[in-house]
């Protein structure tokens, strides 16, 4: 099961955006981009904008991806400082709806059951707090996590919550809203990766964090059309630049190789394959530790 799981989600959380992928060459670098211009992001469509969601917002795919490496379950990683009943605006409410999401898909990869419902309370809490409550069925969550065989139904029934939050607030004109919450996901989700590799230094962990940098753009298209509307806004969005800063001179280097059949409903098909090369230096990870550590921990503790 973990196998199958894990190919999926990897998949999933440390994909690419589908808008990226017809614009490779045989011999594609990830161009150097200063800035997102906000025409740009203005312009996207709901269809691009839900991809963009669909490629980041769950919250189980890290862990998936930490327990496959082997890596041992530490508490210190989780955001125990947030008080669900100290959130005060919506702002802060959707993002730590976010954040706190990526700690329960970590417990739930774990197993740990009694810490995960704590979670989960919290949860329940911000999101009937910003009227979306109605999207989590909390009881069979609960019942889910006391039952270690239920694995598999407990992740899609919580990354089908997340899925249908995010799908009901932007179509309920409360786009700021579900841009936070992804954010909150990935700003977690990066934050146990690098805390991980700092530890546990990892090629192939090391190489998923490098390749943020493409994820990295479309959370700043997600969010451009909303860092002048407030001053929390405004820095969140300095925040997600300082951490680009420190991926400008990381390379991802795509190389396509030979086609291959694949078996799908019955039939072959063929499907283009490629490798990636993520070319990071030990300084330029460290930075994206460090900066990614100073961003959550404000964010964590911003009750």
């Amino acid at each position: 099961m973990k196998g199958r799981v894990f190919l999926l989600l990897i998949i999933v959380f440390f994909g690419f955006s589908c808008r990226n992928s017809k614009s490779k060459t045989p011999e594609f670098v990830f161009p150097q981009s200063d800035s997102i211009p906000v025409s740009e992001a203005e312009k996207l469509s709901p269809e691009a904008i839900a991809d963009i969601s669909k490629n980041i917002s769950s919250p189980v795919e890290i862990a998936n991806l930490l327990q496959t490496l082997q890596v041992p379950f530490s508490q210190i990683y989780l955001a125990e400082s947030i008080d669900a009943n100290k959130q005060s605006t919506n702002f802060d409410k959707a993002l730590k709806l976010g954040i706190l999401g990526a700690d329960l898909g970590y417990l739930n990869m774990y197993e740990k059951t009694g810490s995960s419902l704590d979670v989960l309370s919290s949860i329940r809490k911000i999101a009937e707090d910003i009227k979306v409550g109605q999207f989590f069925d909390f009881e069979s969550i609960k019942r889910l996590s006391k039952n270690k065989s239920n694995l598999d139904s407990l992740l899609f029934i919580s990354i089908d919550s997340y899925s249908k939050i995010d799908k009901y607030l932007r179509s309920d004109d409360r786009g700021q809203l579900s841009a936070l919450m992804i954010i909150g996901v990935w700003i977690e989700g990066q934050y146990l990766a690098t805390q991980v590799v700092n530890l546990y230094p990892n090629k192939m962990l090391s190489d998923r964090i490098g390749e943020q940098k493409i994820i990295l753009n479309d959370l700043l298209l997600l969010i451009s059309p909303y860092c002048n509307r407030d001053p929390e806004f405004t820095r969140l969005c300095k925040d997600m630049q300082d951490i680009k800063d420190k991926y400008r001179d990381i390379r991802i280097t795509y190389t396509q190789g030979e086609p291959v059949s694949v078996e799908k409903d019955g039939g072959l098909t063929i499907k283009q394959t490629e490798t990636s090369v993520v070319t990071m230096s030990k300084e330029q990870l460290h930075g994206v530790i460090e900066i990614t550590k100073n961003v959550r921990e404000r964010l964590i503790l911003n009750n």
